[in-house]
């Protein structure tokens, strides 16, 4: 597979989330407060089982290329930077994110609602910064 491919794949899945968790740090996750009581579980189950269906194909694509791309360029690369960040992503959606969506299936609960959107800010400016590093790299590739 070519540098460029892997790049651009790395691209897109960056830029995708970072529109997605945008979407979510703004929108989604702050109307979870909404929801009523009664059909909370349900609504959360429903929330996680189709969110995934999205979120895990482009976060293993994002993973796999950076991979890849700190492989080519080097682990002192700004790819590797990339790469590192989308680890961090990784590791905040295992100590934060999973945790207190499991949390929530229970029941609702609105200081696990807060905590999740708190806690998603890690993710929200670690996608950020990843998606500006791909920004820089494909801005000096085209000049």
């Amino acid at each position: 597979m070519s540098y460029e491919l892997i790049f651009l794949i790395n691209t897109f899945s960056s830029f995708f989330m970072v529109g997605l968790i945008w979407t979510v740090q703004l929108v989604h996750y702050p109307s979870f407060h909404f929801v009523g009581t009664d059909n909370f579980s349900a609504f959360q189950h429903h929330h996680v089982h189709s969110i995934d269906k999205i979120v895990i194909p482009v976060m293993v694509a994002e993973i796999t290329s950076s991979f890849g791309l700190a492989w080519i360029d080097g682990w002192f690369s700004l790819n590797a930077v990339g790469f590192y960040i989308v680890v961090l992503i990784w590791a905040a959606t295992g100590i934060f994110s999973v945790p207190a969506h499991s949390e929530l299936e229970k029941s609702k609960d609105d200081s696990a609602i807060k905590k999740l959107v708190t806690t998603n800010w890690v993710r929200t400016v670690l996608w950020t910064v990843k998606s500006g590093i791909n920004s820089w790299i494909l801005w000096n590739l085209i000049k």
